[in-house]
């Protein structure tokens, strides 16, 4: 198994990375995630071994390593590289045995490969749902073709091929042509309508129709599409059908202008509305339709349930001509709205987990502070101190005070007591007789 340890082969890394592909699972040992990728990890080097793939697999300790973590863009762990000559590609796909190997087959190979042939033609595209093409010969467009694939081979493949590999039932207006083939048809690209080839591959390197989670939805985010989702009930398989198969169908629908929604609208379907109801802070009933808007943030519902597919059609139209009420959005209330609702979601998630966890992590913050909030209510203020310091008084200064003016009055009453004794003792017989 060609797996990379690196306390003893960091140095012959470096000296071979240039010379062999590998793919390097950068890792952390405190990562959670880490260790849940290690027994996939292993299986990933022995298939690839097995198989003679020339794709070397290893693993490093970013911690420890950090500085060659750094120079290939480490963020976060693990981190999953294909390391290609001097280009580093990032693979963003779930952390499965077969998605990584499929990967790593891809793009250790050639940005763009050759179709000779009709029959090579028509087994690469049963193998593949999305199909990029070039047609042609040597040409600028060829050039930017290569540039993009090299760019974007990490998400799917590029072929190229003559016009006559391609079936009597494809017609291609003109010549060079780069070509899409998915969803049992074909687009070609068009510059002046499609914008850059960039563009036009990141928009359509997906089915029209597919199944939609997190992941999926954060990837589709990058197509700059509107995201149509029917949010079904995984425990109803009628609803689940019956709206996923009219959303299907306008999709699928090549007729009249139903046809622009493939440029406008990405659809798909999502069992369950928990993951809706926490990206847009709110309730969605399911079964139902929702279009999300990644750009801004903000989401379209339809005012009433949609039954048929001219209902879908009327709903989709009000949202292209900003006639729907658009809900959500990226403004400062919606962020101090997200951080509260984040923050609320995971105080609930710990109780609901854990009620003695949530009462500890909770109850002995807001106790101390408590504490320090009574401890500085009760406290003397500083400016009473202030005064009595000024005015040349404690409290017990004050108190030594009056005991000292209590002890003078006391000794000032005998001392006048003990002067008319001596007065008296003084005065004659006769006087004291008078008096």
């Amino acid at each position: 198994m060609q797996i990379l340890f690196v306390f003893s082969s960091l140095f012959r890394f470096k000296d071979s990375r240039m010379e062999d592909v590998w793919l390097v699972d950068f890792y952390a040992p405190w990562c959670g995630y880490c260790k849940k990728l290690e027994p996939i990890w292993q299986e990933v080097g022995a298939e690839l071994t097995r198989s003679q793939s020339p794709v070397r697999v290893g693993k490093m300790d970013g911690t420890a390593y950090s500085g060659v973590a750094s120079e290939f863009g480490v963020r976060g762990y693990p981190t999953i590289k294909l390391l290609k000559g001097e280009l580093a590609y990032n693979y963003k796909g779930p952390r499965t045995k077969d998605d990584i190997i499929e990967f790593a087959n891809r793009v250790a190979g050639p940005a763009v490969r050759s179709l000779p042939s009709r029959q090579m033609f028509e087994h690469v595209l049963k193998r593949h749902s999305v199909l990029f093409l070039y047609v042609g010969g040597e040409s600028p467009l060829k050039e930017k073709y290569t540039e993009v694939a090299s760019e974007l081979i990490v998400y799917t493949y590029f072929f190229s091929a003559s016009e006559d590999v391609l079936p009597e039932s494809v017609a291609l207006h003109e010549l060079p042509s780069v070509v899409v083939f998915k969803d049992g048809t074909y687009f070609t690209y068009d510059e002046y309508e499609d914008g850059s080839l960039s563009s036009w591959v990141n928009r359509e390197r997906f089915q029209s129709y597919l199944p939609i989670d997190g992941f999926t939805l954060y990837e589709l985010g990058e197509t700059g599409k509107l995201v149509a989702i029917a949010v079904t009930d995984e425990r109803d398989p009628t609803e689940r059908t019956a709206l996923s198969v009219c959303t299907q169908c306008f999709c699928n629908d090549q007729k009249s202008s139903l046809m622009l929604s493939c440029r406008d609208f990405q659809f798909g379907h999502m069992e369950g509305n928990d993951y809706i109801n926490s990206l847009i802070m709110g309730e969605v009933s399911v079964p139902s339709i929702i279009i999300l808007n990644t750009s801004n943030e903000q989401y379209f519902v339809p005012s009433e349930p949609v039954e048929d597919l001219e209902q879908l059609l009327r709903f989709f139209s009000s949202v292209l001509d900003g006639s729907a009420p658009a809900f959500g959005g990226d403004g400062i209330f919606q962020r101090i709205k997200r951080v509260a609702y984040d923050a609320r979601s995971t105080i609930m998630s710990v109780f609901r987990s854990s009620p003695l966890l949530g009462c500890f992590l909770f109850g002995l913050p807001l106790g101390v502070i408590s504490l320090m909030c009574y401890g500085i209510c009760t406290a003397e203020s500083d400016d009473d101190t202030e005064l009595m310091k000024r005015d040349g008084f404690t409290d017990e200064e004050e108190e030594e005070g009056e005991e000292e003016e209590q002890q003078r009055l006391t000794a000032g009453a005998e001392g006048e007591e003990d002067e008319d004794a001596e007065k008296i003792e003084q005065k004659s017989p006769t006087e004291k007789k008078v008096d």
